[in-house]
């Protein structure tokens, strides 16, 4: 089973388009699967959006009360998935953003890696970001993230397209016990899940990005200095920083 988490807020031009084509594309090659949707207090017609949905799709759309952010919304996705995985070891969890941002197309290549035993796949960035501001953000970003023990086989640790055997999502919930297993925002809470499976993952790889991706279709909400300050913040923390690891 493979269990698609789509965090969203104010999607309402995308989510159900991204949905419809991971669909697509699952049902071609023949995969079973769930489709996990938190809408994190959206206020533009996000949930009217996805009913339709509901009834056409295996989909399950969480709704948060108030906003509680990123961070929180890919918690509770990964926390869905393990309480309704009966085969850890072989489900997978597949994270992608409700904007289009991130393309479905390269999902065939990392569930052939999955399948071949991986069980980490990440999506590597296209160097062509695309903004100054972007491309500036991810260089400081890499800066300010020396200190944080990220596997040296991903190449942006602060990239949240990635694919994992849901058995190492559920073991770091295991070991957090009652504690939050994302206390950092934005990009750096995709680092901190990063480190949070790092221990349970026995193969780690990375794939390029499909073309066709970047393909959202509402105005960029970026903040390059809320994205910095949350890396600058994840790296002062003492949990996350260890020695820098080769080829960083």
């Amino acid at each position: 089973m493979i269990y698609v988490g789509v965090p969203a807020y104010n999607e309402r031009r995308t989510v159900g388009l991204l949905l419809w084509r991971v669909r697509e594309i699952l049902t071609r090659i023949e995969r079973d699967f769930e489709m996990l949707v938190v809408d994190d207090a959206s206020t533009d017609g996000t949930a009217g959006i996805l009913d339709p949905y509901r009834r056409v799709l295996p989909l399950t759309v969480v709704r948060n009360p108030r906003r509680m952010g990123y961070a929180a919304s890919v918690e509770r996705l990964i926390r869905e998935a393990v309480d309704r995985s009966a085969y850890p070891r072989r489900d997978a969890f597949l994270c992608l953003q409700g904007d289009f941002s991130d393309a479905p197309e390269t999902v065939p290549e990392m569930l052939r890696r999955f399948e071949g035993g991986v069980d980490l796949i990440t999506v590597a960035r296209d160097e062509a970001a695309p903004s100054r501001s972007v491309r500036l953000a991810r260089r400081g970003a890499a800066f300010l993230g020396r200190s944080l023990r990220t596997p040296p086989e991903i190449s942006d640790p602060f990239h949240g397209f990635r694919m994992y055997r849901l058995f190492t999502l559920k073991r770091a919930l295991e070991q957090l016990a009652d504690d939050p297993l994302l206390r950092h925002r934005g990009w750096a809470a995709n680092a901190e899940l990063l480190m949070a499976v790092s221990p349970y993952v026995r193969q780690v790889d990375e794939v390029p990005a499909a073309a066709g991706g970047s393909r959202h279709v509402r105005a960029s909400r970026f903040r390059a200095f809320t994205e910095l300050w949350s890396v600058y913040q994840a790296s002062r923390d003492r949990r996350l920083q260890g020695p820098r690891l080769a080829g960083r």
